[in-house]
């Protein structure tokens, strides 16, 4: 898909988010069972059965995926679909690229062992390995861009208001 693909393709949507913003709101969901055995919740995907557990730092198998893995790996895709996109629309070839995202942890946190210790991530580290003859400046606004519209990278940043409820079934 090249700049002037994309702009076709968006420019109906967009447009109908202009004259009516409502339509613009969509929520995503995302759906769990626990009902199985052992530590581990299956996720549905909407293509497949996701099943996570535990950390092997936090005494899991390593065979069901950790869900800390599971944020980082959707920052990484949606980072990357970012980055393409924005790519296209500004029109800086890429003959390839690589995103990678990394995170500290301490588990003493998230098993109790020091009150003191944060549970989640400490820190997380986003990058970009790009192969292109751009100039620095397209670079800099390549990355500016992505930034600025990657919905998991600006969620994790700005950290938005989330609520808890627990129902009885």
């Amino acid at each position: 898909m090249d700049a002037a693909e994309l702009r076709a393709t968006q420019a109906p949507i967009k447009e109908k988010y202009k004259t009516d913003p409502k339509a613009a709101f969509i929520t995503l969901k995302a759906k769990g069972s626990i009902d199985n055995e052992g530590i581990a919740c299956k996720v549905e995907t909407g293509r497949a059965l996701a099943v996570a557990g535990l950390h092997p730092a936090t005494g899991g198998s390593g065979l069901e995926l950790c869900s800390g893995d599971m944020l980082l790996e959707a920052l990484v895709a949606c980072a990357g679909v970012t980055l393409k996109s924005v790519a296209t629309a500004i029109e800086v070839p890429l003959k390839s690229g690589h995103v990678s995202a990394e995170g500290d942890l301490d588990f003493r946190g998230t098993l109790g062992v020091d009150k003191e210790a944060p549970v989640g991530f400490a820190e997380i580290r986003l990058r970009f390995d790009v192969g292109t003859e751009a100039p620095q400046e397209k670079l800099d606004l390549l990355l500016k861009l992505t930034e600025r519209y990657c919905v998991v990278y600006q969620t994790i940043k700005n950290g938005p208001k989330v609520s808890v409820t627990m129902k009885r079934v």
